[in-house]
């Protein structure tokens, strides 16, 4: 089992920067592949990025591609979402999520979910 907590949300202008942190409890965090989720209010929680064990495959929805960068440092048990050139419809409530070895963008097949920390993105 593991336990997620995420970091690094907060208020930001259009065209801003911030880097979420998702730090992991245990010592199999290698086991894990990592995804990052969304939900904006009286939405559905949907799929921003998933990265694989080691780190060298990762997945983007196509809303984020060229803007937000994956990343996971296993030493440190953390993932990490850089998002750059904020829009405002990028506001959200962002989630990272754990499942066994396999990458997966459907949030229904992450049994692991942090809290959640909220990203607004003004105009």
């Amino acid at each position: 089992q593991v336990q997620l907590v995420e970091s690094g949300g907060g208020l930001v202008q259009a065209g801003g920067s911030l880097r979420l942190s998702c730090a992991a409890s245990g010592r199999t965090f290698g086991s894990y592949a990592m995804g990052w989720f969304r939900q904006a209010p009286g939405k559905e929680r949907t799929f921003v990025a998933t990265i694989g064990l080691s780190g060298a495959m990762t997945s983007y929805t196509d809303s984020v591609k060229g803007r937000f960068t994956v990343s996971r440092d296993n030493a440190k048990n953390a993932v990490y979402l850089q998002m750059n050139s904020l829009k405002p419809e990028d506001t959200a409530v962002y989630y990272c999520a754990a499942r066994a070895v396999r990458t997966s963008i459907s949030p229904d097949e992450y049994p692991y979910w942090g809290q959640g920390t909220q990203v607004t993105v003004s105009s």
